[in-house]
């Protein structure tokens, strides 16, 4: 980097299984990204210690000029700090585990960020994230948040609405996954040899255009693929150990595209253009959530543990979370001004133009360190619109719920989401949900 600065991150949620892949994450970028202190922050002490301990002893090993800490206190977290890279979960598994499978009780799609359990994971992690946001501004008012949270387009809308003015870019990491695969199908090395034009919410979007450097059109090739195998083909070696879920939607993309073939699909849109097949493919007694706590949780955890009682990291099977150098790309865009192009969720303002003002959109932007400018779509197609439409109405009555304690609207909320089959059903889910929410969700009234 140009000015020799170095940079203090706190990564917020600490006792993540996804916080080992990103500390090392940042020690492999640290040539173009220097840091002087790691910070850990998370307000569940016995999980975050563990995660914390082992981390240290990797650093000790590895990295010992840079500072490390972990704590629950937000002051000794936010204080001097540069970056918080933000990666909540508020409820743990224990919570996404009844999220999944309270719609399924009913016959409706349980998902983490789709449908009913996202609107439920949406009610308990504004909240949560808000209060990080006010912390960083409290202790470190000219740091930046890079949000990935999920979900994420319920709590950008909150930001929006409650913290317009705050330093915060909210950005997902699903498309980052996709543009590689498609990068792939074309024999690119990287996705960032490709430029993109995208437009939709988050988890809902479809990419328009796709060029390579020298202005080509990628389109052609990439659509043949989807219509032959969706994402499944570009599975390369690197991904053996994508659960079985995964692969499943990776293939199903390929339906989802032959709904509309003149763009390339998110695959999230899965779970609101076939929720009967999703249902019919989902297990109501062992849902994602299980597969993740029996996988992933053990695994990392078991990990964590082996290095504390070692004493020492070498040889652990920690891994650097390659494909979460976006947030050093967009810590760097920031700290560097390098001006690079990435796809955040911001408020439309004209950009998508035949679409709502004030939505919070998923779009391609211009990032430097005066923040984002966003790079206009143009006007989007009637299928687009009308499910977007439909999808924003959803998460912005999930917000006014939240802000306004109103049951009314978030059964509204549900009853709007495609997943949903009728207000009747949309009413059984939300009372179970509000039951099983207690300790995390405003009171509704």
């Amino acid at each position: 980097m140009s000015n020799n600065k170095k940079y203090a991150v706190t990564v917020a949620g600490g006792g993540s299984t996804f916080t080992p892949g990103i500390a090392l994450m940042l020690l492999e970028e640290r040539d173009r990204f220097p840091i002087r202190k790691i910070m850990f922050y998370d307000n569940d002490a016995e999980r975050q210690e563990i995660v914390a301990k082992a981390c240290e002893i990797y650093l000790k090993e590895n990295a010992p000029d840079i500072e490390f800490g972990y704590t629950t206190d937000p002051e000794t977290a936010f204080t001097d700090i540069d970056f918080v890279l933000a990666h909540i979960r508020v409820g743990k598994y224990a919570m996404r585990e009844k999220d999944e499978k309270i719609p399924l009780k009913y016959g409706v799609v349980g998902q983490e960020t789709c449908g009913p359990g996202g609107i439920a994971y949406g009610m308990r992690s504004i909240g949560g994230v808000l209060e990080i946001l006010d912390y960083m501004e409290t202790y470190s008012p000219n740091a930046w948040m890079l949000n990935y949270s999920n979900p994420a387009a319920i709590v950008a809308e909150a930001t929006r609405r409650l913290r317009p003015n705050s330093k915060i870019l909210n950005i997902c990491d699903m498309p980052i996954d996709l543009e590689e695969k498609m990068a792939n199908m074309v024999g690119l090395s990287s996705r960032k040899e490709m430029q993109v034009g995208y437009y939709g919410l988050n988890h809902f979007g479809w990419w328009h255009k796709i060029y390579d450097k020298d202005g080509n059109d990628l389109m052609p090739a990439i659509k043949e693929h989807m219509a032959a195998n969706g994402f499944a083909d570009a599975l390369s070696q690197t991904n053996q150990h994508v659960d079985q879920s995964w692969i499943e939607t990776f293939q199903k993309a390929r339906d989802v595209y032959a709904v509309d073939p003149s763009t390339i699909p998110n695959t999230y849109l899965k779970y609101y253009l076939f929720p009967d097949y999703v249902v019919e493919h989902s297990n109501p007694e062992y849902t994602r959530a299980n597969e993740v706590m029996d996988g992933r949780e053990k695994h990392v955890f078991g990990m964590c543990r082996d290095i504390i009682a070692k004493g020492t990291a070498k040889d652990c099977g920690f891994e650097a979370d390659a494909h979460a150098t976006y947030i050093v790309d967009l810590a760097c865009a920031i700290a560097e001004n390098t001006r690079e192009r990435f796809l955040l969720i911001v408020p439309n303002e004209g950009a998508v133009e035949n679409f709502d003002r004030t939505a919070m959109v998923e779009i391609p932007c211009i990032v430097g360190s005066n923040g984002y400018e966003r790079i206009c779509q143009g006007a989007i197609p009637q299928f687009q619109k009308g499910l977007m439409e439909q999808q924003v109405s959803v998460e912005k009555l999930a917000v006014e719920a939240w802000i306004e304690g109103s049951y009314q609207k978030l059964w509204q909320a549900l009853t709007l989401s495609k997943t949903v089959p009728s207000a009747r059903v949309a009413k059984l889910i939300l009372d179970d949900l509000i039951e099983a929410n207690k300790d995390y969700w405003p009171e509704l009234k």
